[in-house]
């Protein structure tokens, strides 16, 4: 059966609610689910946090690139660079007699021949320019478990987001059928209001004619003045649900619901919930990437065991005119190895550290599990119960209905008091308000159900083409 909108009785409720000067609107289930998924901040917080994730994954792709930088160095030095013959003989083991030879053959000193031999190596100002590079080719594998370790928090990231839109819908589901419950009891309450003020004139009448005593009368009157603070109550009550609903929606106009709430003659099997709960609740995936992430750390801590091998070079851009330049080469390239002996990091206790998160991310998802599993029975058992409690209800109401006819009537004949006409109306809107709770109920079950099981889109499916409409 199709659900159809509230119609009339909507409203003649959003005329007693809303200021003549607000414009209400109107707003589908399926159109507020959409409305919250473009516009929660919520969840935009976690889709950013999402392209976070993502991008730093991204950027481990660069941990395979050679690190290369270009490096520019000014020195000033407390005096030249230089050497003289003296200093060079010397240090050789026959210095001392070749410096007085070659002093002999110039005819001149060994202090002269320093000052017309000594060359200059540096200035005292320098300054150089290079390029470097260091290529690493093998890291024990620590590359990879660092892009592993960036997978799995994405993964993670993504997962919360979906757990963010379960919840999302759950509240949504509440303050959407809440304002619909609310709406509904105000609608209840007026008919009651409505029947006691019948009630009321009927009373007045029978007492002016000498029908009934005064006391009749002011039992009627006083009934009728209590279900008009009941109504107004209720629709105070509508007027805050509403709020909540309009801010949650971003609107600028309050929020009419046009989905009425609704129930289903019954349910799929509950281990059909069961099943899907268990292979597609995010939370199960976000333990999977967590242990993910911990399985990467122990590879990486294992990388340390392992020599790095790495390739450099050197090329230089600039560098001054001076001899210790121009004896200096203009490239280097090489291979370097660095083997760790004692490692102050604590790789062990890393590597015995990230073995007890893997373990314990399998306890959790074995108890993730299990209370899936029990969630998903006891909503299961509540949603059939409020089915059973809605269903098992129209028996009552009839009878209910019945009853005030029989005792308004009953009274105009005095054949009944004014109580029991009361009564009557008070047991019948107690009847009504008891099966809106439970249908109410039902919609919650239901959408939590839906929710945990990653079906959210079929919930259109159960409410607009298996629904049976709640009707007053």
């Amino acid at each position: 059966m199709k659900i159809k909108p509230f119609a009339l009785k909507q409203l003649a409720v959003a005329i007693l609610v809303l200021s003549p000067s607000v414009q209400a609107a109107s707003v589908s289930f399926n159109e507020a689910w959409q409305t919250v998924l473009t516009s929660s901040d919520a969840l935009a917080a976690e889709r950013a946090n999402v392209d976070k994730a993502r991008h730093l994954q991204d950027a481990t792709s660069d941990l395979y690139l050679p690190d290369i930088s270009v490096s520019a160095n000014y020195t000033r030095l407390d005096k030249p660079v230089e050497i003289s013959p003296s200093d060079l003989l010397s240090s050789m083991p026959a210095g001392e007699s070749l410096s007085n030879g070659l002093a002999a053959i110039l005819g001149t000193n060994a202090a002269t021949l320093d000052q017309l031999l000594t060359s200059q190596l540096t200035d005292r100002d320098i300054f150089t320019s290079s390029i470097r590079a260091i290529w690493p080719i093998f890291t024990g594998g620590r590359i990879n478990a660092a892009q592993e370790i960036a997978k799995g928090k994405t993964e993670e990231a993504k997962y919360m987001l979906v757990m963010q839109q379960q919840a999302k819908f759950e509240d949504l589901t509440k303050f959407y059928f809440g304002v619909v419950l609310t709406e509904q009891v105000l609608q209840t309450r007026i008919d009651v209001e409505q029947g006691l003020k019948k009630h009321l004139d009927h009373a007045q009448k029978m007492e002016q004619q000498g029908q009934i005593a005064k006391v009749e009368r002011l039992q009627a009157e006083a009934s009728y003045d209590k279900a008009r603070v009941d109504r107004q109550k209720s629709a105070r009550d509508l007027e805050i649900a509403q709020v909540a609903l309009t801010k949650l929606l971003k609107l600028n106009s309050p929020a009419m619901p046009s989905t009425t709430l609704f129930t289903n003659e019954s349910l799929p099997p509950m281990d059909a919930f069961i099943d899907k709960t268990l292979a597609d609740y995010p939370g199960l995936s976000i333990l999977d990437a967590k242990k993910k992430q911990a399985s990467g750390v122990i590879n990486v801590e294992k990388g340390k065991y392992y020599p790095e091998v790495y390739l450099y070079g050197n090329y230089s851009l600039y560098e001054d005119d001076t001899l210790a330049s121009k004896t200096a080469p203009d490239w280097a390239v090489g291979v370097g190895v660095n083997i760790p002996i004692v490692d102050t990091s604590g790789r062990s206790g890393k590597v015995k550290a990230a073995h007890s998160a893997v373990t314990q991310v399998n306890y959790l998802r074995a108890q993730a599990e299990q209370d899936l599993s029990v969630l998903v029975e006891k909503t299961y058992r509540e949603a059939n119960q409020s089915l059973e409690e809605y269903n098992g209800l129209k028996s009552s109401l009839a009878l209910a209905e019945e009853n005030v006819r029989l005792r308004d009537k009953a009274f105009s004949q005095g054949l009944s008091t004014s109580l029991d006409v009361v009564d009557a109306e008070m047991y019948l809107a107690g009847v009504k308000t008891q099966r809106l709770a439970a249908a109410y109920q039902y919609v919650i079950s239901l959408s939590r159900l839906l929710a945990v099981s990653g079906e959210m889109n079929s919930f259109n499916q159960y409410q607009q083409y298996q629904g049976l409409e709640v009707k007053q």
